[in-house]
């Protein structure tokens, strides 16, 4: 490939800066033998790419997400990487031929309109996907209760919109590495695996750590509490299976606040570990700047 596959958008939580860390604590048994890859939450993809760069003894991957455009766009730009490109690449165009800031965020506005009350194809719904995250602020993907985007303009007058390069080179890695993609709850990644080794990364919506840094809106539906034990439960039954190798990240919420400890508490019987992050997407620059996340483990 010229260019190396990497994510197409920008995504909160993304993992880009942390693989190194995320690096350090996968299981040695993946360099030994041919496993299953399964990443129920991938979001951006970051570690998706990750994987399937450093592991070529990866003989299957999987990825599911519960927004549906995100999902589209990974099976977009799998299958159908050069009318995408075609498309947005006349987007971006249109986009810079407007004269100044006010016109571009008009034109955005129109987009986002189009994007939330329209019915598109695969595709377009893919090109303005794309165009959205490249031009809102700091590329976000945040919907209302009602599954719409609402992410206001970003003032970003000069943002590459379409990467043609990274299309293709997803696109390449995609079919390459035999990946599946699903749109659904995370459990049904479950139906997925090989009879070898699998191992899972689990991504979820964190838990935040306090009530003004909550976000977790990528799909109407809330990832609360008792979603965040739901999750608990399922990745126990997982223990349960030979073969299976898990890890996890959540946010550090006793770090922030001390008597916090409710992943301690209902993760008790696995490995808890800690990494460094920076986070750049708050919207106040004040509260930017490094903090702990937690990384779980059933494996030493």
């Amino acid at each position: 490939m010229s260019k190396e596959a990497k994510p197409f958008l920008k995504w909160a939580g993304g993992k880009g800066q942390l693989l190194s860390q995320l690096d350090e604590h996968l299981p040695i048994e993946l360099q030994r033998q041919e496993f299953t890859y399964i990443e129920p939450f991938v979001g951006g993809g970051a570690m998706l790419f990750h994987m399937l760069h450093k592991y070529s003894n990866i003989t299957h991957a999987v990825i599911n997400d519960i927004n549906p455009h995100l999902v589209t766009a990974y099976r977009v730009i799998k299958q159908q990487p050069d009318e995408l490109i075609r498309r947005l690449s006349a987007l971006e165009q249109d986009y810079f031929s407007r004269p100044d800031e006010e016109a571009k965020k008009e034109y955005f506005l129109n987009v986002r309109n189009i994007f939330n009350e329209t019915e598109l194809d695969n595709i377009d719904r893919t090109k303005y996907l794309i165009f959205l995250n490249r031009t809102c602020f700091n590329g976000l993907y945040r919907v209302n209760s009602k599954g719409k985007f609402n992410v206001p303009f970003g003032r970003n007058l000069h943002p590459t919109i379409c990467n043609a390069d990274t299309i293709m080179a997803d696109s390449e890695m995609l079919n390459r590495a035999n990946v599946t993609i699903l749109n659904g709850d995370y459990e049904s990644t479950a139906d997925e695996m090989g009879e070898g080794v699998n191992f899972f990364y689990f991504d979820p919506p964190y838990r935040p750590l306090n009530a003004t840094s909550s976000f977790n809106s990528y799909a109407k539906e809330d990832f609360n509490d008792v979603e965040q034990i739901r999750l608990r439960d399922y990745c126990a039954r997982l223990n349960e299976q030979p073969n299976v190798m898990w890890m996890l990240s959540n946010s550090d919420c006793s770090a922030k606040t001390p008597e916090d400890t409710f992943f301690e508490d209902i993760y008790a019987n696995f490995n808890i570990h800690r990494v460094y992050a920076s986070r750049a997407i708050n919207a106040n620059p004040n509260k930017r700047g490094k903090l702990t996340e937690l990384l779980i483990k059933n494996y030493e």
